[in-house]
């Protein structure tokens, strides 16, 4: 490291060791920030130091900003809140930039201890965080840091930092080099967590441009422009790890992707048909949509091709956890967030749902109490209700895991089958169970097809959290579960759903109460937060459908051609016409050299396909001036001035009577046309204004 000019020996010396509870240490700052986002640096410093944790998604919604959510959003900690990280465990995290992922390992963890070469980053890391007592944040470059870092770390987290390995490491094998190291510092009980794009992630073939680079397909194409950064595909992640000796590894999903994780799949628990339907990623730039993402998703689902087209990979280096699957619901108000998993225990597989909120406990808890009033009320009805108890040494409400597939799954393939008799067998059977016990004071409101196993003849509600301790009419939780089951997915649409209500015995009033039961119920869950939908509208990127962009563009291409007819003695015909392209000179003028032969006794010229005005600027048979009358000139237009036509048609036309016209054997017409777009009212107007004032 280079010495410090006495200028940076007293910047950094002004420098904070200790914001709040947490410790700063610029040992190793070279006394400025080399790497910087500009003034939203400044404005999340601003943020972090006058607001709360608990502020961060109102402020998220307010501002409409990519930096503010990326770097605030709750969401972001996701992708480490499922690992097995406890008050024993000590952490180091690399690249940890504004906090956004120390937040919560320093929640769950004894001790963190942060990298980071920015010194502004780690100041708003520092405010966010400041009431944690177990942060230790390291400011400056890497390779001088760390040298002087433990070798006994419980994790190490490279959570969207593996892919600049080359910046850290400046080698000719910067990964490999970068991973050595790294696992040094890991004890031998220990895992080491990468978070990582991967470069055949799906979105980039939709139409998503690259995170790092910004453009279109350069990671699909091997970053031919270069950069700092290199995602990888599975393959190429585990020829680093084989090259390193790691053999202990298992492979993870996050989707939508690491940044904003709301389900973690694993090779053990892999996504199914129709689960993989929030596909909008992008907040920070615009993209294309090439295609729909869920139904490609379906394909490779059915492939076993998720792990080559997943959008990023986690991999945890080390002892597999438990946990095998993972997905969160807290895009919700603080009483109701929780991560509902899947683990595979010494005793079997085990279903769990976990407050993520002190808040939360209590809501959680009464699962336990729904489990038993449901079991009263469908007993003796074939109903079964998974089993659930709440663990109070754990923390969380445990759930036996049940074998089988949803409803939702078998009404999908019935639907797919065109099998409306299978279709409806199944929706009476669901009808029948759920009016057992209808007038009791107990119904799991949120009964829809998803939340049902089937297992050959065993029906089991595997979900019931929204249970509520009234009495609900059969009728109303039916229709919710189906104007449920068509809103998630278009191809529902081919159900017809007056057939159902009808069915159901449901008046329109009454089905228009019920959806408005289901936007207070939905409004009751998530409170007044913006869903991340309605967050990306706000930020205001764009999704292009390029199939509408290529229809325009072909239409451009065919408004801007003129059709020519040819009359050889019996009249224009189709077989008997050409297009001329790439005729305009400029925005509205057309010029065009227009051969024919002496045979040729007149020539008609279509110059668009839609309404509009058309002014004669320049007409030459050989270099001589065509007259400007009817003699010469024909057209289905009504002629303004004996240059000018308006067209109230889409095959607007003009015939020159060459016959009437001194010609050879060769020929050449020379046309300048001016044509200006009308609509068809307006056209018709302008006709009608012609004829009232000449009558």
């Amino acid at each position: 490291m280079k010495p410090l000019h006495l200028k940076q020996e007293e910047l950094i010396s002004a420098l904070p060791k200790q914001i709040g509870k947490v410790t700063l240490d610029y040992r190793h700052y070279p006394g400025e920030d080399l790497y910087s986002d500009g003034a939203i640096e400044d404005e999340l410093l601003s943020i972090v130091k006058t607001a709360s944790r608990v502020e961060y998604p109102s402020i998220i919604e307010r501002e409409g900003s990519w930096p503010i959510l990326y770097h605030l959003s709750p969401l972001r900690a996701n992708i480490v809140d499922w690992l097995p990280i406890d008050k024993s465990h000590k952490v180091l995290e690399i690249g940890s930039g504004c906090g956004a992922i120390t937040d919560k390992l320093s929640e769950k963890a004894g001790e963190v201890t942060c990298v980071d070469l920015s010194a502004k980053r780690s100041h708003i890391n520092a405010y966010r965080n400041q009431d944690r007592d177990n942060i230790r944040i390291c400011v400056g470059n890497f390779s001088d840091i760390e040298p002087e870092l433990p070798m006994d770390y419980d994790y190490v987290c490279l959570i969207g930092v593996f892919e600049y390995a080359q910046s850290y490491m400046g080698t000719e094998t910067p990964y490999e080099d970068f991973l050595k190291i790294m696992m040094k510092h890991v004890k031998v009980s220990g895992r080491l967590v990468i978070a990582i794009e991967n470069k055949f992630g799906l979105k980039y073939w939709a139409g998503c441009k690259e995170d790092h680079v910004g453009t279109y397909f350069s990671g699909l194409e091997g970053y031919p422009d270069g950069g700092s950064a290199r995602t990888f595909t599975r393959p190429g992640l585990e020829r680093i790890m084989d090259n390193c000796g790691v053999k202990q590894r298992a492979f993870y999903y996050p989707y939508p992707d690491y940044k904003f994780p709301t389900v973690i799949y694993s090779d053990k628990r892999l996504p199914e048909m129709g689960e993989l339907t929030n596909n909008m990623r992008n907040f920070d730039r615009d993209r294309m949509v090439l295609f729909n993402e869920k139904y490609v998703f379906d394909g490779v689902i059915t492939d076993r091709l998720f792990d080559v087209f997943s959008n990023s990979y986690m991999v945890v280096i080390g002892k597999e956890p438990e946990t095998v699957y993972a997905k969160y619901s807290n895009d919700r108000i603080d009483e109701y967030v929780l991560r509902t998993e899947l683990a595979e225990t010494k005793e079997g597989k085990e279903i769990r749902k976990i407050p993520l909120s002190s808040h939360a406990v209590s809501h959680v808890k009464k699962m336990e109490s729904y489990y038993k009033q449901l079991s009263e009320r469908y007993e003796g009805s074939g109903l079964s209700v998974n089993a659930c108890k709440w663990v109070e040494e754990k923390g969380y409400a445990a759930f036996p895991f049940e074998k089988g597939k949803t409803l939702e799954m078998l009404l999908d393939e019935s639907l797919e089958k065109d099998d409306t008799e299978a279709f409806y067998s199944l929706f009476d059977k669901y009808l029948e169970f759920i009016s057992y016990g209808e007038e009791k004071a107990v119904a799991d409101y949120d009964l829809i097809f998803a939340n049902i196993l089937v297992d050959g003849d065993n029906w089991t509600v595997i979900d019931y959290e929204w249970t509520k301790e009234e009495v609900v009419p059969s009728k109303e939780i039916a229709f919710r579960a189906v104007y449920c089951y068509v809103l998630e997915e278009e191809k529902r649409n081919k159900l017809n759903l007056d057939y159902i209500i009808k069915r159901l015995g449901i008046t329109p009033a009454e089905a228009d109460e019920y959806r408005e039961k289901e936007l207070k119920f939905q409004k009751h869950v998530t409170g007044k937060r913006k869903s991340m939908g309605e967050i990306r509208a706000t930020i205001g990127t764009y999704a292009v459908d390029p199939k509408v962009l290529t229809e325009k563009h072909l239409q451009e291409i065919l408004d801007k051609r003129i059709q020519v007819y040819l009359d050889r003695g019996t009249g224009f015909s189709e077989a008997d016409s050409y297009y001329l392209p790439d005729i305009y000179t400029e925005e509205n003028v057309i010029e065009a050299e227009i051969p024919f032969d002496g045979n040729v006794t007149a020539l008609r010229i279509d110059p668009a396909d839609k309404y509009c005005v058309v002014k004669l600027k320049e007409l030459l048979v050989n270099g001589i001036a065509v007259p400007f009358n009817k003699k010469c000139i024909v057209s289905n237009g009504t002629p303004l001035e004996k240059d000018s036509f308006v067209f109230a048609t889409t095959d607007p036309n003009m015939t020159i009577k060459l016959s009437e016209l001194p010609r050879t054997g060769e020929n050449v017409l020379s046309v300048k046309l001016e044509i200006a777009p009308l609509t068809k009212e307006l056209a018709e107007t302008i006709i009608a204004g012609k004829k009232k004032l000449f009558g």
